[in-house]
């Protein structure tokens, strides 16, 4: 349940990270701010200097996520003032191995991570669809009883999620007029998607194309390569990067980056360098 001192206690959190020093929320580059998932750390994420990162909801099944415990929540909010580098998205991973459509937990995780995004201030909430949580087959077609499942599920949760100020981001493998469908059904509009641009690129769609078809209906992007740097690597993202602009969006660009070198801040300090640069911001 959100209550109001949840809400209390995001609001004075939020006014905490924008007066901390150091990059961040208060000095993030207008419109387009640069997070990542695989910088492991905030004061990692600091030292890179990231605005924001993507936490994980927890990686074990368990009747409670790991993230949304008090005591982790309090250390991150702690780690949160004091760096000044907020969270801009929480992953719930879990579901490509406990499967959104069909793990019984799966609402409840739901509801507890919406609470644990309330409380950080994060704004989105990628819910995954790969592995066994995939929602095409062998054959790529699409696994209409899942699908009806997974619409059911993330309806229900909506409205939770819209009063906690949160987005429920859809990130799958389906071309992006299946997931309009998708987000027809559901209705709702807490709910948009996670677009990887790599991971569409994989699949062969027109990834640009997709991003001026979906428009604002993208909560968020993730960025990544492959095994290489943003920079050089199989995709080529000014194409994609075009079409973000052409659509006029301000919001998060969250690095999956690998990490060539080994050295994970130094090489997420070279991934954001490039998004600086292909969007235009300051360096």
């Amino acid at each position: 349940m959100i209550t109001r001192r949840l809400f209390l206690t995001q609001a004075t959190a939020g006014i905490a990270i924008a007066a901390s020093p150091g990059r961040g929320l208060a000095s993030a580059p207008p419109g387009i701010r640069i997070g990542s998932c695989s910088i492991g750390t905030l004061d990692a994420a600091r030292e890179a200097g990231l605005d924001g990162i993507e936490l994980n909801a927890g990686r074990k099944p368990a009747e409670r996520l790991e993230l949304s415990e008090p005591a982790v929540l309090a250390a991150h909010k702690a780690k949160m003032k004091e760096t000044g580098i907020v969270v801009s998205s929480i992953m719930m991973g879990i579901f490509n191995s406990c499967p959104l459509a069909t793990e019984p937990l799966a609402p409840a995780w739901l509801e507890q991570t919406i609470g644990a995004a309330a409380e950080l201030g994060a704004g989105v909430i990628l819910v995954a669809f790969f592995g066994k949580g995939s929602l095409l087959d062998e054959q790529r077609q699409p696994k209409r009883a899942d699908i009806d499942s997974v619409v059911a599920r993330i309806k229900a949760a909506a409205p939770l999620a819209k009063k906690a100020g949160v987005t429920l981001g859809i990130e799958n493998t389906l071309s992006a007029q299946q997931n309009i469908e998708i987000l027809d059904r559901i209705g709702h509009d807490a709910v948009k998607i996670y677009y990887d641009i790599f991971n569409l690129y994989g699949q062969g769609y027109d990834v640009p194309a997709e991003i001026r078809l979906l428009r604002d209906r993208i909560a968020i992007f993730h960025f990544k390569n492959g095994p290489d740097y943003l920079d050089n690597g199989e995709v080529k993202f000014e194409p994609a990067v075009a079409a973000i602009k052409e659509i006029g969006y301000r919001g998060w660009v969250v690095l999956e980056t690998s990490s060539p070198s080994k050295d994970k801040v130094a090489d997420a300090r070279r991934n954001a360098a490039h998004v600086r640069k292909l969007f235009g911001l300051p360096a």
